[in-house]
Formats: structure tokens, C-alpha cells, sequence
């Protein structure tokens, strides 16, 4: 145990701290917690990440970027030497009277057991977590969940079982649809990302791994604890990307690593980021919408997936949150608008708050794709035509004309398109990207790489709706079954493009690039990439790919423009 002083509140640090489960384990965990008598509320985290690897270790390249953007994050209060990987920094929250508590996985860090991420073990665990927390003699018996992507989407499904103490819960840019926001986006293997996250953030940070690179900077010892033998690290875990491959559809597997977010009935504050097409982005939105708390608010923000967190204004965002739930301080924070919205420019954005998502005054407008003339305009084009490509090509692109008056695109986006496959089976990636007069394409810095507008994937086979959580200007695929093409039929095809904001300025063209691979800027390899070799490598998806419209087979892109205030 450490004393530091620091603010307002000297800090005690607690190490390896034990926390009984129920079937006999222990989990460890680091509590951090104000060197002076009283209860206090409790701010906690439980992942696979390693809660003794610094985020300097651990994700060197990410604090770098962050220690450019910021150069004053570390001082003003916090030296820095607690800030772990996408968890809250002690030194700021313990002298304003929280409780941090950082807890290590079943299976990871210095916690023993069968590592299983996300399964219902690791939730149950979590429940269990909060009890001792909600229990201790420092705490008030109130504890609120935060942190960011794995400890986020946790925070979704822990809070569905409505955990005794549990009250309140920050998911800042996590998923909480484990097939649709991650897994499989439209029915297409989402694996780029899952490749490189398993082995480096996972089992880098398995109990037991003596190959581990990390040592605790306060012990310089492993972060993992005593090394095990191979045989037994390989048999003290599960294999979760073949298990991710083995289930293609969405089936029991996923739905035990998905919420009933109806369930949620304690206060969300759910923050999103622009940037994130291919993971988080969809679940913060529809986290927010679906969750069954009556007290719930949606923040959208920009820039990189670490970035926003540890910024003082969201920071103080976070505490105002938790000091009205958690400590009872009538700050007003139930007087805040449910939705604050940072409305991306081509440079920066300009933040607004609402009262609903999406917005009441949205002028739902289809701008209908041309074969003939590549456009993409909102009236119909005069003539049936259609186009086609190569399904492992680079595709066709649909453009407008230059936008005559500014104009804000914010909420929802859909794709009606009718295909045709010279195959049983066609991939579609769809990607909304913005132009310059000149013709320069506007790239965004997106949460986990530079990102277009946004993005939307549908496999054809995987084209039947849930017609009971569809909405107009919202389509929620069922993902229950496949239903492959007749070679050279035509079939209508509702592709979720996922959210976004863009206030596009006069002069400016949108282009909607249809392809039947990955979209990759030159020279910028993608990470959340779709190449899966079980799931895309054969002959289904490298057919000829035909786009039908006008006429009958009218193929438009529904879009959110935003008239002002």
C-alpha cells in the first residue's frame, strides 16, 4: 500500500486486492481510494487488458499520439504513472472523493481461472465485482461502471442483469451488439481487427503467460503473474476467433454476448464517436436508443478512440454525471438535453444539444443512384440502366452534384439497391465519402484509422429484415438465415450504412462507392477489414456483380439533411 498526496485527498493504493466469486476464485484488482475517513461512491472496470500494464507499455503508439494532441495530461494533478489502457486515470478522480477500482478478467493479469472474454462467465463475475464493491467499508453503496470499447461493452450486458449497487453506467465508444456492431457486419466477417486484438491485447495479458512483454513498473515484475506452462496456458482459455468463425449467423453463441438492453434500468450517459464505422459507433447509438432506463443520455463526440476520455471537459462531463447518481449532489445534471451532438465540419465541429435522436426535424431525403450517368441525385433518374463489376474489383463510384448551399447530413443512413450476382452469393461494402471542389476527398482522423463519411456491408444471403425493429429510415437485419441468389436474378437489397454527421459545404460533392471488398485509402492499409479466408475465400464472392436503377428497380441512399434551427 502507497499513500500519494495529491488535491484535495491524499491517495491510498491498494494492490492486488482479492475478490471472492462465487464458485471459489479470486479475482485481483487495484483500488485506489481517498486517504481520509467516509464512504465514498465507487468508479470501477473489469476487463482482459492488464490492470498493472501502463498505457505507455501496452499501447505505445496511441499514448504517443495522445501525449502530442495533449502535452499537459500529464500534470495539473496527475503525474500520469496509473493512466491505464481505456480506463478513467486515478489521480484525477480519487481527490475529488471516488473510489477507482481496476479489476482483472477470470484468466487475465493476476487473476487465475479459464479465460473466456465475453462469455456469461466473465458478466457473472462482473456482477459479483460489483457486490463486493457496493459492500466495502469506504464505499457509499453506490457504484457506477466506465471505460472505453471491452469496458464498455461490458458494461452493457452487467448492467442488463440489474446488479445489486449498481447505479450508473458511462460505455464510452462500445459496442453492445456483439454480431452486428463487431462480429459480422451485414453478415460479413469482421476479422481484420480481431486478428491483431487477440494476440496482442488478449493473450499478452493471459495469468500465467511468461512470454508477456509487460512488467509492472511498480514491482518490475510480469503483469501476468507466475509464468505456466504451455500446455496449461493454451488449456486455461477459450479460442475465440475460431469460435467467432464457427458461428456465422447470429445465433445463441452471440446472443449470450449481447444484452437486453430493455433490461438497462439504471441511468446511461452512452458516448459515441463520429469515426467509428466498423466498431462502437452503431452500438453507442443503438445502445442508447434500446436501453430501458428512463434517465439516459447520448454524447456524441470526434477524433481518436482514446482520445475524448481523458480530456478535461469530458471528464468533468463523467464526474458531474457520477456526483449527481452516485453521490446525490443536485449539480443539475437532470436538467441536461438527452443528446449533445459534436456536428462534424470538414475541420472540426461544433457541438449542439438536442432533445431526441433522431432529430424531430430530419428531412428524410432519398437521392437516387443513375447506372447511366454514375450520379446520385435526388430526382429519378429518366430510364432503367444498369452497371457492373468485378465482385473483387474496386467497384463503381455514384456522385453528386456540387452541393448548391450548405447543407447538415446528421442521423441515420440506408441504402436501397437493387444486384444482381453471377453467383449464389454477393458481398456489397458501401461507403459514403466527401469531395472537395477540387476534387480532394476529405479524410476524417476516425476513431481506430482514417475513415471515410461512413460505411455499410450486407451480404446478399443475409438480406431478410426484421421487419419488428426496422424502422423507415433504419433497417435491422434478422441475420437468422441464408437464403443464397439465383445466379443473374435481381433481388432488393436494404444495406445499414451506420450513422454519421457531416455539415457539407456549398461546392462539396458526396460519393457513394459501391464495391465487393474492403474500401482501403491508397497507401493507408485498413485494420477493420472483412478477408476472412473460411468466411470470403470462395467462389460465391468473386463472381461479376450487376447494380440495377431507375425505372423499376429505382436504387436510392436515404439520407438525414438537417434544415437549422
Amino acid at each position: 500500500m502507497s499513500i500519494t498526496p495529491l488535491r484535495s485527498h491524499a491517495m491510498v493504493f491498494e494492490k492486488d486486492v482479492a475478490i471472492p466469486m462465487d464458485d471459489g476464485a479470486i479475482l485481483r484488482a487495484n483500488v485506489f481510494r481517498p486517504d481520509a475517513p467516509g464512504q465514498y461512491p465507487v468508479v470501477m472496470a473489469q476487463g482482459v487488458y492488464g490492470k498493472d500494464v501502463h498505457f505507455a507499455d501496452g499501447w505505445k503508439p496511441q499514448w504517443e499520439k495522445l501525449m502530442k494532441l495533449h502535452p499537459d495530461l500529464c500534470s495539473n494533478g496527475s503525474t500520469g504513472k496509473y493512466m491505464r489502457w481505456e480506463t478513467v486515470d486515478p489521480e484525477r478522480w480519487v481527490p475529488d472523493g471516488f473510489v477507482v477500482i481496476h479489476v482483472d478478467s477470470r484468466g487475465s493479469g493476476k487473476s487465475p481461472g479459464f479465460l473466456d472474454p465475453m462469455s456469461a462467465r466473465e458478466i457473472e463475475d462482473y456482477v459479483a465485482s460489483i457486490a463486493w464493491a457496493g459492500t466495502q467499508t469506504w464505499s457509499n453503496g453506490k457504484v457506477g461502471l466506465i471505460g472505453i470499447s471491452y469496458y464498455a461493452a461490458t458494461q452493457w450486458r452487467v448492467a442488463a442483469l440489474r446488479p445489486p449497487y449498481l447505479a450508473a453506467i458511462v460505455p464510452w465508444e462500445g459496442r453492445s451488439d456483439h454480431y452486428r456492431d463487431y462480429g459480422f457486419h451485414g453478415g460479413i466477417m469482421s476479422n481484420g481487427f480481431l486478428q491483431a486484438w487477440w494476440p496482442k491485447q488478449v493473450l499478452s495479458n493471459q495469468h500465467g503467460s511468461g512470454g508477456t512483454p509487460y512488467r509492472d513498473r511498480d514491482t518490475g515484475l510480469p503483469t501476468t503473474g507466475d509464468a505456466l506452462s504451455a500446455p496449461l496456458l493454451l488449456g486455461n482459455r477459450s479460442d475465440y476467433p475460431a469460435e467467432m468463425a464457427r458461428h456465422p449467423l447470429c445465433d445463441a453463441w452471440h446472443r449470450e454476448r449481447s444484452p437486453d438492453l430493455s433490461r438497462i434500468d439504471v441511468p446511461v450517459l452512452s458516448a459515441g464517436n463520429w469515426g467509428g464505422p466498423g466498431n462502437h459507433l452503431r452500438g453507442n447509438i443503438e445502445g442508447y436508443l434500446r436501453a430501458g432506463a428512463k434517465k439516459k443520455w447520448l454524447s456524441m463526440h470526434i477524433g481518436t478512440h482514446y482520445e475524448s476520455f481523458y480530456l478535461p471537459d469530458y471528464v468533468a462531463m463523467q464526474k458531474r454525471f457520477f456526483n449527481f447518481y452516485l453521490r446525490g449532489d443536485q449539480n443539475g445534471w437532470e436538467d441536461e438535453p438527452p443528446v449533445k451532438l459534436a456536428v462534424r465540419h470538414v475541420e472540426g465541429s461544433a457541438t449542439r444539444t438536442e432533445n431526441e435522436f433522431p432529430l424531430a426535424r430530419t428531412v428524410w431525403t432519398a437521392f437516387y443512384l443513375d447506372a447511366a450517368t454514375r450520379s446520385l441525385a435526388p430526382e429519378t433518374p429518366g430510364s432503367a440502366a444498369e452497371t457492373s463489376f468485378d465482385a473483387t474489383g474496386d467497384g463503381v463510384d455514384f456522385t453528386t452534384a456540387p452541393f448548391a448551399q450548405e447543407t447538415e447530413l446528421t442521423g441515420f443512413v440506408t441504402l436501397k439497391i437493387w444486384v444482381a450476382s453471377s453467383t449464389p452469393d454477393l458481398d456489397l461494402f458501401a461507403i459514403l465519402r466527401l469531395f472537395d471542389p477540387d476534387g480532394k476527398e476529405v479524410v476524417f482522423d476516425g476513431a481506430h484509422e482514417p475513415t471515410p463519411l461512413t460505411r455499410g456491408w450486407l451480404r446478399a444471403s443475409h438480406r431478410k429484415i426484421d421487419e419488428a425493429q426496422s424502422l423507415p429510415y433504419r433497417v435491422f437485419h434478422a441475420h437468422d438465415e441464408v437464403q443464397k441468389l439465383e445466379p443473374g436474378q435481381s433481388y432488393a437489397l436494404d444495406v445499414e450504412v451506420w450513422p454519421t454527421s457531416i455539415v457539407i459545404p456549398a461546392g462539396y460533392r458526396l460519393t457513394l462507392t459501391l464495391q465487393g471488398k474492403d474500401f482501403e485509402f491508397p497507401g493507408k492499409a485498413g485494420r477493420l477489414l472483412h478477408n476472412h479466408p473460411l468466411d470470403r475465400g470462395h467462389d460465391d464472392f468473386s463472381g461479376t456483380s450487376t447494380l440495377f436503377t431507375g425505372g423499376d428497380q429505382a436504387s436510392f441512399l436515404l439520407l438525414p439533411v438537417v434544415p437549422p434551427r
